[in-house]
């Protein structure tokens, strides 16, 4: 039986990013005031279902959290349908069904990346209505053409490359700086571009260091007095012992013989307040939800498309990857302007 008031619960999964905050606002607050729902905050990601660790959420405790990095209700990398060997694989999805019907739970809002709305897709599977609100700073959420936290990231990533610029300028060496970015380069990518790196690593496309080192070594013959390396962590497979920057700092020495410093910015991009785009593209997404919830269209993920927020169902979304397309007009322009990416490809006349 549907109550009276909706319940509507909300996490945030996976890492951290700016924006979440913000997005639990626009859920919260849309779903209070619009809707006259009871809102309840999950503790911690998954676990805060696991161990039945919520908190009620009023509209005085969602003012003031837009401009906060990080995440009110905490997170953490919880993976309820991943098991060790020997274990039952239906103890902790079990309980989390348990506990969402303890609750009194009708929905469930899960904000988060690429493995938290796989985990969504599979607990609607077992009957709970789930939405999905897609985070990362990655951008590599299949469904949606933006993800909040991306801005930001790409904006602290860019104002990293400025700093380097002047650096790199006064010693005369190549600067080599380390974006996140596993499987898709999208921060490499824009801050890349945005920064004026001259070489731009991506783990979407194979490089030859033989390629990236002739193009810097052809710099440093035409009289400039500097290079700008960006690669994203992906780039750097045979291994966790050595970052991506400190490999390609390594190589870039060997091969050049040019002074070469590495800098890995990491967790930093993660971090800080939101960017207003970030803000309004999180506020968005929050605000869309809260409808979806109203509405009871379950089992979709909020999404941008074209410009426009919409939905995508969640069983498209899981398991799956939006990494860059060699055609991306972002790297054609950046061919056209002598940007190397570390391949073979001539640029466009």
């Amino acid at each position: 039986m549907r109550s009276k008031k909706m319940r509507v619960g909300i996490l945030s999964a996976g890492g951290d990013c700016p924006g979440i905050n913000a997005a639990i606002r626009g859920v919260g607050k849309t779903a209070i005031v619009e809707y006259g729902m009871d809102v309840v905050g999950i503790i911690n990601g998954f676990s805060g279902l696991v161990e039945k660790q919520t908190i009620s959420l009023s509209e005085s405790q969602l003012s003031g959290i837009l401009t906060l990095g990080g995440t009110i209700l905490g997170t953490s990398r919880l993976k309820p349908f991943k098991v060790n060997e020997g274990e039952d694989p239906t103890v902790i999805p079990s309980l989390i069904k348990k506990h969402y019907e303890e609750l009194k739970l009708e929905a469930l809002v899960c904000i988060g990346g690429n493995g938290t709305q796989k985990t969504a897709d599979l607990l609607a599977q077992e009957g709970l209505n789930i939405i999905g609100v897609p985070k990362t700073i990655d951008n590599d959420i299949w469904g949606t053409d933006l993800t909040f936290g991306f801005d930001t990231a790409v904006h602290i990533a860019t104002e990293a490359i400025d700093r380097l610029h002047t650096t790199a300028n006064s010693h005369k060496r190549v600067m080599v700086i380390e974006v996140m970015g596993h499987h898709a380069g999208w921060i490499a990518l824009y801050s890349g571009i945005a920064g004026g790196g001259d070489v731009i690593l991506l783990p979407e496309i194979p490089y030859d260091m033989e390629l990236v080192a002739k193009c810097l070594l052809e710099r440093s013959h035409k009289k400039k007095p500097y290079s700008i390396v960006v690669v994203g962590e992906g780039i750097y497979k045979e291994g966790k012992k050595k970052s991506a920057g400190a490999y390609m700092a390594k190589q870039i020495k060997r091969t050049t013989g040019l002074e070469t410093r590495e800098t890995i910015l990491g967790y930093i991009q993660r971090g800080g307040s939101p960017t207003a785009t970030d803000r309004i593209l999180a506020t968005r997404f929050g605000t869309y939800a809260a409808q979806m919830v109203h509405n009871r269209e379950f089992g979709k993920m909020v999404a941008l498309k074209n410009g426009l927020v919409t939905s995508v169902p969640l069983s498209e979304v899981g398991g799956k990857t939006r990494l860059i397309e060699p055609d991306n007009k972002l790297i054609a322009k950046g061919r056209s302007m002598g940007v190397c990416f570390g391949d073979c490809t001539k640029k466009k006349k």
